[in-house]
């Protein structure tokens, strides 16, 4: 229940910020914004350097978030 707590407290979604997309902690860091680093190779202390309002535990909640929201079944009807 803990990394729930943690995820909810730094994923948030506004819908007057960056068009409801999931932001980190209320900033205009988005979640996509932290993934596309990450997959061009960069480290999360790269990530953290390149993006300085970022902690080391909002990157691994972007990471948690988007496996999160991967994991849901669809369901074919």
């Amino acid at each position: 229940m803990g990394q729930t707590v943690e995820l909810m407290d730094r994923i948030t979604v506004n819908p007057d910020q960056c068009g409801g997309r999931p932001c980190v902690r209320g900033m205009r860091i988005r979640v996509s914004d932290v993934l596309d680093l990450l997959a061009v190779g960069l480290t999360t202390h790269q990530v953290v350097e390149e993006l300085p309002d970022l902690e080391r535990d909002d990157v691994a909640a972007c990471l948690r978030f988007a496996s999160r929201r991967l994991g849901h079944p669809v369901l074919a009807v």
